[in-house]
């Protein structure tokens, strides 16, 4: 009897193989047109009662890749209906894909994500597209695996395991047969390696590589993101080994032919506890002239970090210093970064110089970019500067007496810069920046707003004006090089901004034309300043922003108005930076021949591509630090009230901001004094009874009921009936004050 199913089973299989086969064959000859289900029953001749076996192998032909589909159902080749991009999971589940040339993204149901995984290159055919609304389609096959191994929190059962990935947007947890976990215990943090993908029905599988510690122990959890982002532990022993051959002092011949400007007053400005001191700043005031004559001297790394060598492949791997909160990942070794390329006071240091010859309007009149010797006079802080410019304190006035004239000229022309750069439409973001306290455990003890001081703007500012000054020269030598360009934002968002804003009684002058210039935005922000709505339309502008990226064309930088820039100002933590740096000295000694020009021109492309991207997975492992050491913190105030200010509104609930800066959800479920209704155009929920709403701006009172530190969310819910509008000086108390450039800074 078994043996007669048995006969059945492997003769339908084998019909439903001819079957795909006829068709794929079919849809592969070159007469064939796309068909719908209809016409291909009539074609091959299936009669109707048979037409559900016909569909399930088309349908079964697409999730395998082997055929496409149009919206209109009609069936054909898997490239003629296919489109191609990157998938991006959400922790519910479905996933949208971005797909170059369209404007919005794809979005894909849960059941229709196959075995992608968030990151991953897919195909994916377009199901469903109506005007005005997001398409929808299928993942038919995945291109290319982003993840070939994740860090996760394993869970052990009596026969296997499974880990559940840090990643929120990965939603399936990955099998881990017996036999293949190392030894881990539930509430270990692993690192598992992934074996399979899993299919219909079947989830991943993976083997655990790594136990990084119990997700309890002090600094696994930043340690598990180190893994996550894949960032660089260690440096590889070549690169050690090549360390010998760097000096520990400069030598005399080395600075044959440089510019000597060691007699030159000149401190470095930087955090206290900075170690890699790659900036030093110098100026002076010549009365006949009526200029300012400032000095940037950056320390000239490229003359110890030759190209090709270990040092230098290794820092084009890593892309960027990574500064997570209880550690710092450097793109150079210690040896150089806080040694011999670090400009420390009193010590004779190699530097790349740009002298700038600047007027009482901000206008750089003359330049000269050199080779130079440098000593540093003082090491100074943000904080001594700080208190001698703007606090006057009188103690540290006398302490560094001999500096105060020369910095406070600086002042002066940070004021005149800025202004100048603020008259040509450089935008400014008035965010909370936060900063956060960890203890000797690597447990965060305290969040709060961290307002940079004019000590920080001054040095901004300088950092700005060589970037500037160093692209528009290089651009009209017309010398292969490497810009740092940030594209104007995409017209239609600004469209939909301008409309927004109407909203609030604002308008955007110019917002719904097909051009839009930063000092549109900036006169829009500089409207909105110290209102309820502040921060709702301040973080609308931001999202309609472009990432800035480095390439090699130079379009310019819309967050900052400025025609030319580039990184020119810190190639101890970036590598564009020390990669311009070598064509800025070949250009100065003459030896940029045909063949180097040609070598650079195949060269850097690459770079700013690989650039780019190692930026992108620095900043993102950075945020994710301090989203999971906020949740942490807030955890230890489960049940205490706090004021804050409800700092966006969506159809689930609202987020309210705290005076520390951390942020909160109150979902919608917990108003339970009415039903509430998300209303789109004003942006606010609003109850159908007592018509109470809640908009981006109102003061509220709430209490902490939950911090999850794993899925990086704080919910709170609201104290009584506490609201109130807040306006002015009470926002800037809640929010902190903080101006945060749109366009990366030019130094952390």
């Amino acid at each position: 009897m078994n043996d007669h199913k048995n006969e059945i089973k492997t003769e339908q299989e084998s019909l439903e193989a001819r079957r795909e086969e006829m068709l794929c064959a079919l849809v592969q000859d070159p007469a064939y047109r796309p068909m719908k289900l209809k016409e291909l029953a009539i074609l091959l001749d299936v009669p109707k009662e048979r037409r559900k076996e016909l569909r399930d192998t088309l349908d079964a032909l697409v999730r395998q890749g082997k055929l496409g589909v149009s919206p209109r159902g009609k069936y054909g080749k898997p490239e003629l209906f296919s489109e191609c991009g990157i998938f991006q999971g959400n922790s519910r589940g479905f996933g949208f894909v971005t797909v170059e040339g369209r404007e919005q993204d794809v979005f894909i149901p849960e059941e229709k994500t196959g075995q992608a995984m968030d990151g991953d290159e897919v195909r994916i055919s377009i199901e469903k597209e109506e005007t005005g609304k997001r398409p929808e389609g299928r993942v038919l096959k995945v291109l290319r695996h982003a993840n070939t191994e994740l860090v996760g929190l394993y869970r052990k059962n009596r026969s296997f395991g499974f880990v559940i990935p840090d990643n929120q947007r990965i939603t399936k947890d990955i099998f881990v047969p017996q036999g293949c976990d190392l030894g881990a215990v539930s509430g270990h943090k692993v690192v598992v390696r992934l074996s399979s993908y899993g299919g219909e029905g079947r989830k991943p599988e993976g083997e655990i590589l790594q136990i990084l510690g119990h997700e309890n122990d002090p600094g696994v959890d930043i340690l598990s993101l180190v893994k996550a982002y894949g960032l660089p532990e260690r440096f590889p022993e070549e690169v050690m080994a090549s360390l010998s051959e760097v000096p520990d002092q400069v030598s005399p011949e080395r600075w044959a032919g440089r510019l000597d400007l060691r007699q030159e007053q000149m401190v470095t400005i930087d955090g206290e506890d900075a170690k890699d001191l790659d900036d030093a700043v110098s100026l002076s005031f010549h009365e006949e002239t009526g200029l300012y004559r400032l000095g940037v001297h950056i320390a000239d790394v490229s003359d110890y970090v030759k190209e090709g060598s270990p040092l230098d492949r290794e820092a084009l791997r890593r892309g960027t210093s990574v500064y997570l909160l209880d550690r710092v990942i450097p793109m150079l070794p210690h040896k150089l970064s806080n040694g011999i390329c670090s400009l420390n006071q009193g010590e004779d240091r190699l530097a790349l110089s740009c002298i700038m010859w600047i007027d009482r309007q901000g206008h750089i009149a003359d330049h000269q970019i050199a080779e130079t010797v440098i000593r540093v006079d003082r090491r100074m802080s943000y904080t001594n500067v700080n208190a001698m410019l703007v606090k006057k304190d009188r103690r540290r006035r006398e302490q560094f007496q001999e500096l105060l004239p020369m910095l406070e000229r600086m002042q002066e022309l940070s004021a005149i810069l800025r202004k100048r750069r603020y008259q040509r439409g450089g935008i400014d973001f008035d965010f909370p920046e936060s900063r956060i306290t960890l203890d000797k455990k690597g447990r965060a003890v305290k969040v709060e707003p961290y307002e940079r001081n004019a000590a920080q703007l001054l040095i901004e500012d300088f950092m700005l004006a060589a970037n500037e000054t160093v692209a528009e020269d290089f651009f009209w030598q017309q010398i292969p090089f490497l810009y740092r360009n940030h594209e104007a934002p995409d017209p239609q968002k600004i469209r939909e901004l301008s409309i927004f804003v109407e909203n609030f009684g604002y308008f955007i002058r110019g917002g719904k034309s097909d051009h839009i210039y930063p000092k549109q935005i900036q006169e829009l922000l500089a409207r909105v300043q110290d209102q309820p709505e502040e921060p709702l339309i301040a973080r609308l502008a931001l999202r309609c922003m472009k990432q800035a990226r480095y390439t090699t064309e130079c379009t310019g930088h819309f967050g900052l108005a400025a025609k030319y820039y580039t990184h020119f100002t810190s190639p101890i933590r970036r590598y564009p930076d020390l990669q311009i740096h070598r064509i800025i000295k070949e250009a100065l000694r003459g030896k940029l021949t045909a063949e180097r020009l040609a070598h650079y021109e195949a060269l850097l492309p690459s770079v700013a591509e690989d650039s780019s991207d190692l930026e992108r997975r620095a900043d993102e492992a950075e945020r994710e630090c301090d989203k999971m050491k906020k949740c942490e913190y807030m955890r230890s105030l489960i049940g205490q009230e706090f004021d804050g200010v409800i700092s966006g509104v969506t159809a689930f609930g609202f987020y309210v901001e705290l005076p520390n800066t951390c942020e909160g959800l109150v979902h919608v479920s917990s108003l339970t004094d009415d039903y509430y209704v998300y209303l789109e155009k004003s942006m606010e929920l609003r109850g159908e009874r007592k018509m109470r709403s809640f908009r981006p701006g109102q003061r509220v009172r709430i209490v902490v009921t939950d911090a999850d530190k794993a899925a990086r969310t704080v919910d709170f819910r609201l104290v009584g009936g506490f609201q109130k509008q807040l306006m002015g000086s009470d926002r800037k108390q809640l929010t902190g004050q903080s101006r945060k450039q749109l366009a990366d800074k030019s130094r952390s």
